[in-house]
């Protein structure tokens, strides 16, 4: 009987330091354990330049505006930046599984989103629009009703069509240049996604591109930012400070301009947002 009540108090003993050892690593701050491991693990897409993308075939290095904040951040805490490279659908899961640290991944912050994740202070705002062929003959967004609508499959576009056009049948690729090859093909009457994208697409129609006309109205307005795991007040805090520390040295304006401004295929004159304190 002795035996037992042994083995039963070790049991218990052992099941307390288990239990402590999980409650210990849930609770973990994500801040110290990256600095800790002398690493951050950055979520980026690599196929939509100019946020993230293979800058050189030859090497595969995935450059980018997004690319460049997390290394700031990175850089910031004295770490590597290790970047994985993940489908429009796989980035707030991978984030929640703790297989990234953050996302860069040209990501919108919706309300709905707060519920499964935490975000930056907004890094780009753009309008969604949509893209159609000029021999289609729409100028308005209320023409794209009963008709197909092209768009990347687990983005906020795909709700804000339904929400603008009802009555649209939304067509989800996986890639922004499938949707556009998908265009091309006269699968659907239109292309959405944020206007970012959206000209760096046109720009590569080359010769094409008069045959093709991006619809003037916006579906939406897109607050892009990075993505954070619930509850890392410390993180959360770090890359907000980064963000604005690039504000006011001027980074921001310099990184806008590298990949935006009139030198580059996406041709904006100017930036009309900055990088300012998030209330989330």
């Amino acid at each position: 009987m002795k035996h037992n009540n042994s083995f039963k108090a070790g049991f218990k003993i052992a099941a307390t330091v288990i239990a402590f050892s999980i409650s210990t690593w849930v609770s973990a701050d994500q801040l110290s354990d990256i600095k800790s491991r002398g690493e951050m693990v950055c979520g980026v897409l690599g196929t939509d330049e100019p946020f993230s993308f293979i800058g050189d075939p030859a090497n595969r290095q995935v450059v980018g505006y997004d690319v460049d904040l997390c290394k700031a951040v990175a850089d910031s805490l004295g770490v590597k930046l290790e970047l994985k490279q993940l489908s429009v659908a796989a980035r707030i899961p991978e984030l929640q599984q703790g297989r990234v640290d953050i996302l860069a991944a040209t990501l919108t912050h919706t309300k709905e989103r707060e519920e499964q994740i935490d975000f930056s202070t907004a890094t780009f705002v753009t309008g969604a629009k949509v893209m159609v062929k000029t021999s289609s003959g729409i100028d308005a967004i209320s023409q794209l009703a009963d008709k197909r609508v092209l768009t990347i499959k687990g983005t906020t576009m795909e709700q804000n069509i339904r929400t603008a056009v009802p009555s649209a049948k939304v067509i989800s690729f996986d890639t922004g240049p499938q949707a556009l090859l998908a265009l091309k093909q006269g699968k659907g009457v239109g292309f959405a996604t944020d206007e970012a994208t959206l000209v760096k697409h046109y720009a590569e129609l080359g010769d094409d591109s008069g045959n093709y006309t991006i619809l003037t109205q916006n579906l939406s307005t897109e607050n892009l930012a990075l993505g954070i795991r619930k509850n890392e007040p410390a993180f959360k805090a770090q890359v907000d400070k980064v963000l604005l520390d690039m504000e006011t040295s001027g980074d921001a304006e310099k990184l806008f301009m590298k990949w935006f401004g009139p030198a580059t295929k996406m041709k904006y004159a100017s930036r009309s947002f900055k990088f300012e304190q998030s209330t989330n």
